[in-house]
């Protein structure tokens, strides 16, 4: 279990504030989400923002998003691995936003139909 992270006050100036635990289930979750969501933008219209993906895109969408999740995957795994829970941490935030940016992109693309 993770440690309960404690309030700083002024004094504590200098102090290391707790960091967020990195969660593994939290990032699984996140893969399915911006899977989910890439797949259901590209079917309503969207498209994709990033050139890394847009070129995997020719092999088609699902294998695509695989070969990107397969990425993600090593270099949670190449943090977990060196212990470096910040870098899981960071893309939990990264693709966190991913998925926002997806929402939004569906929502448009859905209000624009």
């Amino acid at each position: 279990m993770g440690s309960v992270p404690r309030e700083i006050d002024a004094t504590q100036v200098g102090t290391r504030r707790a960091f967020p635990t990195p969660s593994i289930g939290l990032f699984l979750g996140l893969q399915v989400l911006d899977v989910l969501t890439t797949m259901i933008g590209l079917r309503l219209g969207a498209k994709e923002g990033s050139t890394f993906i847009g070129h995997l895109l020719q092999t088609g969408p699902l294998s695509a998003l695989i070969v990107s999740k397969i990425f993600a995957a090593g270099l949670a795994a190449i943090a977990v691995f060196l212990n470096r829970k910040r870098i899981l941490v960071f893309l939990n935030v990264w693709f966190g936003a991913v998925v926002a940016w997806n929402v939004i992109a569906i929502v448009v693309q859905y209000a624009g139909r």
